[in-house]
């Protein structure tokens, strides 16, 4: 058994982790305050985009934009992976990691090889020890992304899936479901399928805008419009007298082809958005697992602490009583 000095060295230990844990863990929460709000406020643009690629949509007859339309050929796909910078955040990291990776070996398997674009040192750190190649990395920015970040993803990847370099882009995140929880997400970024109305959570348990029907209706109404849109049909209804307020210059199909960018700019921010928020939750709810172990452990290492200093008190008392009763022998 350790003797009384080390006990204690080790529970004055114990007691200064804990600090720090629970230091992070407050620093933590009030931080998701802040990324939850950066989302709220990037909100209002993103359903304002959608809805005016509704309406943009519903004047187009077909479009030669080369973001809605399908590579005969699938070869090579650009794999967008956005963790954080920093650990300690229990699985945040390690759950895309490892989803991205089963998905490159898989695709691998099948011919298909990717390219990797990296948000967060975690993820270029981690593809560079499997000496796998990315062709873009950013760093230092995952618990505050700007639009400046997302831009330059756009571009790079628009400018790759364009000119052909790659079939198909995609992207790895943790949505922030709520501040305990975050859920692995694959979305297919390019082409474009399916228009999304985004509507992110506010970072509190049960944020619901919709009933369940009312989201499913949209959804369907989302992907027949995408699909026309893809195979270049009117979704205006000829028996109807549609009346629509507005005009575009020089046409309907030039605003969609124009506004498709700034869609796919604005998809992949809100996914910046959202996995910074995913990782302060991730981070509280790991500090906090870490500050309840360790007071379990002081706990523990009292006790064991007391037991000694009581046995070692019995042995001195007994030791006293044996010299004692020595001397009286005498």
């Amino acid at each position: 058994m350790p003797n009384l000095r080390d006990i204690q060295k080790r529970i004055n230990s114990v007691t200064s982790i804990k600090q720090i844990t629970r230091t992070m863990e407050m620093v933590a929460t009030a931080k998701i305050k802040r990324a939850t709000d950066r989302i709220v406020a990037a909100t209002p643009y993103a359903t304002a985009m959608v809805d005016v690629l509704r309406n943009v949509s519903r004047r187009t007859t077909h479009s030669s934009s080369p973001l809605l339309s399908d590579h005969d050929e699938i070869k090579k796909i650009a794999v967008i992976v956005v963790v954080s910078d920093r650990g300690l955040a229990g699985g945040f990291n390690a759950n895309v990691l490892r989803a991205t990776d089963r998905f490159i070996r898989e695709r691998k398997s099948e011919g298909v090889e990717c390219e990797l674009v990296t948000c967060g040192k975690k993820a270029t750190a981690f593809f560079n020890y499997r000496k796998l190649p990315v062709a873009l990395a950013l760093r230092d920015r995952s618990a505050d992304p700007m639009l400046e970040d997302a831009r330059r993803i756009s571009t790079y990847v628009i400018e790759s899936y364009t000119e052909g370099k790659v079939d198909q882009v995609v992207i790895f995140y943790n949505h922030a479901r709520n501040v305990a929880d975050q859920v692995l997400t694959l979305e297919q970024v390019l082409p474009i399928t399916q228009i999304d109305d985004y509507r992110p959570s506010r970072g509190t348990e049960d944020t619901v805008y919709h009933d369940e029907s009312a989201k499913a209706a949209a959804a369907g109404a989302q992907e027949k419009m995408a699909e026309a849109i893809a195979a270049g049909e009117s979704l205006v209804d000829e028996d109807t007298d549609d009346c629509n307020p507005f005009e575009y210059e020089p046409y309907a199909e030039a605003v969609l082809t124009s506004l498709l960018p700034a869609y796919i700019e604005t998809r992949i921010f809100h996914a910046l958005l959202d996995s910074a928020a995913g990782e302060q939750g991730a981070r509280r709810k790991a500090m906090k697992s870490a500050t309840d172990n360790a007071t379990d452990m002081i706990s523990i290492l009292t006790r064991i602490y007391n037991r000694a200093r009581q046995g070692a008190i019995t042995t001195e008392i007994t030791e006293i009583v044996g010299g004692a009763a020595a001397l009286e022998e005498d």
